[in-house]
């Protein structure tokens, strides 16, 4: 977990002090890339999403205004790089399946790479907003409060949405002791 950057600090980094805002930027650093690559679901797009969250955290830092927690405030930049940058490339980030299936932990099976490479297509194309829910509840951990929080929604949504995709979830079912869509 990320120690917590202090509200001077960050209000320095503000201000235009680089030695404060490198210290933020290497406080939270790995967070921005964890929710990256969550959201991508392989290195090498995530790498490029936490450059962009980098950059734009450097040109909105002022914005935030300490009305929640930082990282609050970080995890929305990071979805919204995400969302640029998938547009700008013009196709869905999961493509690879090779890659995907390469990149998984050594704790993972291929079948698991490539169930969770059909997670992540699936959840993409879902309506506005599921896959951050998911994403921020069940990769990051974060209570629904929290996510309502991050996402400027009623927790009741944040519930609901959760229940649509559990709901959803049952077209996956395990064929032959395999994970496949059924959809």
């Amino acid at each position: 977990m990320v120690s917590p950057t202090s509200d001077a600090l960050i209000k320095a980094a503000q201000a235009g002090d680089r030695a404060a805002f490198a210290q933020v930027l290497s406080d939270y650093y790995d967070t921005l890339y964890r929710f990256a690559y969550r959201w991508c679901g392989n290195r090498s797009d995530a790498d490029d999403v936490t450059q962009q969250a980098c950059i734009k955290l450097a040109q909105s830092i002022g914005q935030f205004r300490f009305d929640a927690a930082f990282s609050t405030w970080l995890y929305r930049l990071v979805v919204n790089c995400a969302k640029d940058w998938q547009r700008s490339q013009g196709r869905h980030q999961h493509d690879d399946i090779d890659q995907l299936t390469h990149e998984a932990r050594p704790d993972q099976s291929a079948e698991t790479g490539i169930y969770l490479h059909q997670i992540l297509t699936w959840l993409d194309s879902l309506a506005e907003g599921f896959k951050e829910t998911a994403l921020l509840v069940h990769a990051e951990g974060l209570t629904h409060a929290e996510a309502a929080s991050i996402l400027q929604i009623k927790e009741s949504t944040v519930s609901w949405r959760l229940h649509e995709i559990r709901k959803q979830l049952q077209h996956f079912q395990p064929r032959d002791g395999r994970w496949e869509a059924s959809l």
